[in-house]
């Protein structure tokens, strides 16, 4: 094994056990106890983070199916298809993560103040909306990816070790392209103007506080620290998914993968899943005190 996939099964290996860790804290905390609204982001972009992790390239669920004596193509297809639905989900979850951190810490005499009593409601429809969309949007790649072993006939480009596209028309490919941009430059643009809104709202909130001199109450406000590691999490997520955009973009268009590129591709998708429930575990005091109490056990 190169050095490179040993780097790339360490970084899942590790991301997969903090992700499993916060699922099963979440999934308790879901059925046992009162969730708060941010639990129910938190429980299905830890499932998403674990299943894109699983489904990025060659790595543990392409070995599974692989072991199970699965044939290759319904491996490529399966596994490209659910790391696409994934991918799918985890911007437009994160896009409405931000929005209703948004909504959630506006003041009560803004536009968004109607919305703050509904958003269960809402959220829970935006949900079920969002799963659908991305399991349908994603449907195409069946027909657009297969496993094969012979690249010389059709003319397919690897986008692993074992699974290749299928060649497509420039005006298709071109339709593809502009569809799936047009979507992540909205969800992008969408977390960023709320990413923007809710520094604002902290700047003037601090500064209230600063003229009433009670700025040590602002220090330990659970509102600002929620959104400060929301505003961090969803700037690391639009840097790094901008990259692996870039790359993909780049490369469906000129029809070609380096393998050095696809190392490098699959290294920075799984950087912020991997990353994340670090921040969340470090951040979320519940889950420093059931640490704690494990420790003192």
């Amino acid at each position: 094994m190169s050095s490179s996939n040993t780097v790339l099964y360490f970084q899942a290996g590790f991301g997969v056990l903090v992700n499993m860790f916060l699922l099963f804290f979440y999934t308790f905390i879901i059925l046992c106890h009162r969730p708060k609204p941010m639990d129910l982001f938190s429980c299905q972009l830890t499932f998403i983070h674990i299943m894109m992790i699983l489904t990025g390239g060659d790595t543990l669920l392409a070995d599974i199916l692989e072991s199970l004596k699965f044939g290759n193509d319904v491996k490529c297809k399966t596994v490209f298809y659910i790391n696409r639905v994934m991918r799918g989900l985890s911007i437009c979850i994160t896009c409405l993560l931000s929005v209703f951190q948004a909504v959630t810490i506006s003041p009560n005499t803004s536009l968004f103040a109607k919305f703050k009593q509904k958003l269960k409601k809402y959220m829970m429809y935006a949900f079920f909306y969002l799963w659908s969309f991305n399991v349908l949007f994603s449907s195409r790649w069946f027909f657009y990816v297969a496993g094969f072993t012979n690249m010389s006939e059709t003319h397919q480009m690897k986008v692993s070790k074992s699974c290749f596209l299928y060649p497509v028309n420039h005006i298709i490919r071109g339709l593809m392209l502009t569809v799936a941009m047009s979507r992540d430059i909205f969800l992008v643009g969408v977390m960023v103007t709320t990413s923007i809104y809710m520094v604002i709202i902290l700047f003037r909130h601090q500064r209230q506080c600063k003229h009433l001199h009670s700025i040590s109450n602002l220090r330990g406000s659970p509102e600002k620290r929620a959104t400060q590691i929301i505003l961090l999490l969803v700037v690391f997520f639009v840097v790094m998914y901008w990259v692996d955009f870039i790359i993909s973009f780049t490369s469906i268009l000129l029809w070609v993968y380096d393998p050095v590129v696809l190392t490098v591709q699959m290294f920075v998708m799984n950087i912020y899943p991997t990353i994340t429930p670090v921040v969340q575990i470090s951040s979320d005091k519940r889950i420093i005190n059931v640490l704690k109490n494990l420790r003192s056990e």
